[in-house]
């Protein structure tokens, strides 16, 4: 990278600290962000460099700013790059998109009335976090016995006793329903879910005698159904502290990574073992992440995921071996994290590579089946389309158009694209049909297909293999007119709706393809989706004319108040059920008055 570049008398600026960096573009979002033992040094190897990598480059074509924040250790600059990038999602940054996490059972102590509700989200806050829990299966069997053994509420709304009768789950003694006064005590309630914090937290030798206690008094009191409730209760209690006995701990809880990269996309494989058994395989892919480092990549990865998913093991092995310095800081970034020491380890023998091989193996099955199938997939379409309506050439890129109108008014065309194996919604487009009046599909389509190609064309951009349009031998020779009044070669075909038949230039009869033809699905999907797109972008401008036709009627309102009306309301149909004083609040005393009067012209009763 040139030293001629914006940015380069900023770097020079930079302190000779632990810190962040963060790129900017013109627009002023972050397209990058870093950490540094020593800022200066480090955004200063960004200039001045003929080696850097295509990814690199391309991040400093866009940068326009640059900006720094010191802190006081490189750790720290560990957790605030890992939150900053979280935030601001950099466009360069490794980003770990799927969010989920392990589910916890959350005991909402900070509250009169304790609920338990499943998370997966563990916050600094006043309530009770147990977990986690590897998958869903359990967690769930856990809330359920909250509910029927425990009977301490799982619902949402505010308890201040004035419901006048209790929910289904009362009768179904699954709830001691505190939101009806007089159900129950809130010492009643308390021991409740006092057991149920004993039961979550495994304190099963603490909450049986409580339950014998309990299930004693209430058969002196006669009160036979409760004691018989709470003698089951303990059955589950005694069954799981047996399990609990009989099965002796393994070697520990681990956590194993292993990355798989092909320069383009990238695949980690994560292996739960919890006392020495293997309970839980992730995998979490990236793509188009470009030329990232594996050791960047894995680094940026485990501090997305602990951040996310705080129950942290006291070993983690990885397959490759992270640099010296990667290793320390993310270690001390776990230690922080945990609150004790984590194990961050390459096992180069025994029952660790045993380990982190099985997790390389996971991670290029996974890889070959998010990235390389999807390819072969989407290559045998292209080959079938081309063979299939016999064209030159596979049918890479394909463009479908569709006609959406109301009795003639506000007719729409939609163009959406089919790319490498897949709708690509980025590229979908809509066009207002101006030259077009009445109901004539033909010269709508003429007109849409005029309009894309004349504009690709005109732009030297890409122009599709098949131009596929929704509709008959009309709409397919209006097309074809279209495209040849531009001098251009592009293959045209037309799908009727009413028996699927496929209509091509120059045959006098359709092509009858087998329902389950891949080519033929493929037609069908990109058919249905520019039918669905046509038909929400016109009802879209439907509404738009209605908006001029039912509020700019009104005299005093003209298009500003318009769209202010719009903006608050959300439409006009809540514009005609706001009452009085919400419109006069919006546009005045007198106004509003007006507006309301003329709105609700004719009605009998008013407010």
């Amino acid at each position: 990278m040139s030293e001629e570049h914006p940015l380069h008398e900023t770097a020079r600026q930079a302190p000779e600290q632990p810190g962040i960096y963060r790129f900017d573009d013109s627009r002023g979002r972050a397209v990058y962000v870093g950490k540094a033992r020593n800022l200066r040094r480090r955004v200063l190897s960004y200039f001045g460099r003929s080696d850097l990598p295509q990814r690199t480059l391309a991040m400093l074509e866009r940068a326009r700013g640059l900006d720094f924040t010191v802190t006081a250790s490189e750790v720290e600059a560990f957790i605030l790059e890992n939150t900053l990038i979280k935030r601001l999602r950099p466009r360069f940054n490794v980003l770990l998109r799927d969010d989920k996490t392990y589910p916890y059972l959350r005991l909402t102590a900070g509250e009169k009335w304790p609920k338990v509700e499943m998370t997966r989200r563990v916050r600094e806050d006043a309530h009770e976090y147990f977990g986690p829990f590897m998958g869903q299966y359990m967690a769930r069997k856990l809330m359920d016995l909250a509910r029927t053994r425990f009977q301490v509420r799982t619902c949402h709304i505010e308890i201040d006793g004035k419901l006048p009768r209790p929910c289904l789950y009362f009768d179904m003694k699954a709830c001691l329903a505190p939101c009806v006064d007089g159900l129950t005590t809130k010492e009643a309630y308390d021991h409740a879910v006092n057991d149920l914090r004993l039961f979550l937290d495994g304190r099963h030798r603490e909450l049986l005698p409580r339950l014998e206690t309990s299930m004693w008094v209430a058969s002196k009191r006669e009160e036979f159904e409760l004691a018989a409730r709470i003698r089951d209760l303990m059955g589950v209690v005694k069954r799981l502290k047996e399990r609990q006995d009989v099965e002796a701990p393994g070697k520990g809880d681990i956590d194993v990574f292993a990355p798989h990269c092909d320069g383009e996309h990238a695949t980690v494989c994560m292996l739960a073992y919890r006392d020495g058994k293997l309970v839980d395989k992730r995998e979490f892919h990236f793509e188009s992440i470009g030329d990232v480092s594996v050791d960047e990549l894995l680094v940026s990865f485990l501090a997305q995921f602990y951040e996310a998913n705080p129950a942290i093991p006291p070993l983690v092995e990885t397959a490759i071996s992270l640099g010296s310095e990667d290793r320390k800081l993310v270690a001390a970034y776990l230690k922080q994290r945990a609150s004790r020491v984590v194990r961050l380890v390459s096992p180069m023998r025994g029952h660790g590579v045993r380990r982190t091989e099985l997790a390389q193996s996971n991670a290029r099955s996974g890889f070959e089946l998010r990235f390389r199938a999807p390819t072969a997939r989407a290559e045998h379409l292209e080959r079938r389309l081309g063979e299939v309506l016999s064209l030159p050439a596979p049918v890479k890129r394909l463009e479908c158009f569709d006609i959406s109108h109301s009795s003639g008014k506000e007719t729409t065309a939609s163009c959406v694209v089919w790319l490498s194996g897949r709708m690509d919604k980025r590229q979908y487009r809509t066009f207002s049909i101006r030259d077009v009046s009445g109901v004539d599909d033909y010269a709508a389509i003429a007109e849409a297909v005029t309009r894309r190609y004349r504009r690709l064309r005109d732009e030297g951009k890409e122009l599709p293999d098949l131009v596929l349009i929704d509709g008959g031998l009309g709409q397919l020779n209006a097309a074809m007119a279209a495209v040849d009044a531009l001098g251009l070669n592009i293959s045209l075909a037309a799908l009727a709706k009413r028996e699927e038949l496929v209509w091509l230039p120059g045959e006098n009869e359709p092509l009858r393809l087998q329902t389950n033809e891949p080519a033929h699905l493929v037609l069908r999907q990109a058919r249905d989706e520019a039918h669905r797109f046509a038909v929400s972008r016109h009802r879209k401008r439907r509404a738009k004319r209605t908006l001029a036709t039912e509020l700019l009627s009104v005299p005093g309102v003209g298009p500003g108040r318009a769209r202010t009306l719009l903006k608050k309301f959300g439409s006009v149909r809540e514009v005609q059920h706001a009452t009085l004083d919400e419109l006069q609040r919006v546009l005045g005393p007198r106004l509003g008055k007006h507006v309301w009067d003329h709105l609700h012209a004719g009605e009998v009763n008013r407010p």
